[in-house]
């Protein structure tokens, strides 16, 4: 009896290992389970575009501008276990101006390269970013108009989401903060202040 029970155990043994193996192999469909889908990854080379709002403030100017921004991403991305470390350059046109007594301030553009953290939850991921900007200010005023080209920094948070395996999704918030400068036309140092709101998608290579 006991040799009978040693002979099935091997024998049962045996016969499953196949099966087991099997159901641990990419791509094996097994119909109790469904597929065995291999965890995402978030590594490599990307490009995208964007498109959101955004809305600040003139510093020392009274006007609040305001309108739609959109424009394009590329950026590359390391990881490690739920670790997601990366880079990211964007450029943004920018239809944000208003206008307060006879003055009245612009923004066309402006273009940003940060850093991103952020932990992935597979297709999911949760970041952080922050780094240099660097943008154009246009004041116009009963004694003319006047352009200049500003640096700062900005920093955010966002929430991105892989569709497929190439396309992912985005929703994110940033704040922009363009330095100060001296314009003749006001008299008086100006920057801007901006809070953003934007979606956006990515492909990846």
């Amino acid at each position: 009896m006991r040799k009978f029970l040693i002979g099935a155990a091997l024998a049962l043994t045996t016969a499953t290992a196949p099966a087991q193996a099997a159901d641990m192999a990419p791509g094996y469909y097994n119909p109790g389970y469904g597929p065995v889908v291999a965890a995402y990854t978030w590594m490599g080379p990307y490009i995208g575009a964007q498109i959101g709002y955004g809305w600040g403030n003139a510093t020392g100017s009274g006007t609040k501008p305001s309108g739609v921004i959109g424009g394009l991403h590329a950026g590359y991305n390391w990881q490690t276990g739920g670790l997601v470390l990366g880079g990211e350059a964007d450029v943004t046109f920018s239809g944000a101006e208003d206008t307060f007594a006879s003055w009245k301030f612009t923004n066309p553009w402006f273009s940003t390269i940060r850093g991103r953290a952020g932990i992935a939850m597979n297709n999911i991921l949760f970041y952080g970013t922050v780094g240099l900007a660097i943008g154009e200010l246009k004041a116009t005023t009963p004694y003319g108009s006047e352009s200049k080209t500003h640096t700062g920094w900005t920093a955010g948070v966002g929430l991105e989401v892989a569709m497929t395996q190439n396309w992912s999704a985005r929703a994110e918030y940033l704040y922009l903060d363009l330095s100060e400068r001296g314009y003749a036309v006001t008299g008086v140092s100006n920057g801007l202040d901006m809070n953003q709101l934007r979606l956006g998608v990515s492909y990846r290579f």
